[in-house]
């Protein structure tokens, strides 16, 4: 099991080409139980919508990916504990919304995939580089 960033979802589903997509692609093949706590919903929707404004994906194109991310994540979704949460941000100063991965692989024992420098930077215990 492994708790992976959003930004690893994007390069699996949204990145074509390139390094980060086909280490997306082998951490799946190698570790196939992601999970991540709810709100990787919301990221990941406003990175379909950043892509809609660039005209890099029409409607139909961003609903398809949602619903292959939504299926992929399909029961892997986790509620993180607000307290946690922000004794994480505040200790770390990290945002609130980077520290809900951390807790979460904090509280399951597990690591945290990530492109994110800065969560890299200050839980070297847990994350770890896509």
């Amino acid at each position: 099991m492994i708790v992976v960033d959003t930004n690893v979802l994007v390069h699996l589903h949204l990145s074509n080409e390139g390094r980060d997509a086909a280490s997306a692609e082998e951490l799946l093949a190698s570790d196939p139980d992601w999970v991540a706590p709810v709100l990787w919903r919301s990221e990941f929707r406003n990175a379909l919508a950043t892509q809609l404004r660039w005209g890099r994906l029409t409607l139909g194109q961003a609903l398809r990916i949602q619903g292959e991310v939504e299926d992929l994540m399909s029961g892997s979704e986790y509620d993180v504990d607000s307290d946690t949460v922000l004794r994480i941000a505040e200790a770390s100063g990290c945002s609130a919304y980077d520290c809900e991965y951390v807790a979460l692989a904090r509280g399951l024992g597990c690591s945290l995939a990530t492109r994110d420098d800065q969560i890299l930077h200050a839980f070297p215990e847990v994350a770890v580089r896509l």
